[in-house]
């Protein structure tokens, strides 16, 4: 499978944007599929996962209530919807997946993903 992220642009504040990362070669298979993100200077953090097989979520702190991950599987698609935008959103936002189940509580953590999609750029004005 190969993955495209999209969506990304220039939002101001508690603005939204909904970020999409679609599937090719393949549909997702019944590996969890996560959003990440990386600030200049930071490291690559969690931003929300979902377990395709259970459904179950993950979401960093500090993005819990304004952001929502979800799928379409007829569309072959994971999406992120990002509210109540703030200014320390601002990064590369990557999708992955991973060949495989995994144990959900490990959902969040970048190294069980094998396969990544190219980052999109999301900036959120002051």
């Amino acid at each position: 499978v190969q993955l495209q992220a999209s969506g990304g642009g220039l939002v101001q504040a508690r603005g939204s944007l909904r970020l999409s990362c679609a599937a090719s070669g393949r549909t997702f298979g019944s590996g969890p599929v996560a959003w990440f993100r990386q600030a200049p200077g930071k490291e690559r953090e969690v931003v929300a996962a979902i377990d395709m097989w259970t459904r179950n979520t993950y979401y960093a702190d500090s993005v819990k209530v304004r952001f929502t991950i979800s799928r379409d599987n007829a569309k072959k698609t994971v999406y992120l919807e990002m509210n109540s935008l703030k200014p320390e959103d601002t990064a590369v936002y990557y999708c992955a997946t991973r060949n495989g189940r995994i144990n959900t509580s490990y959902i969040h953590r970048p190294e069980v993903y094998d396969v990544w999609g190219q980052g999109t750029l999301v900036t959120v004005s002051s």
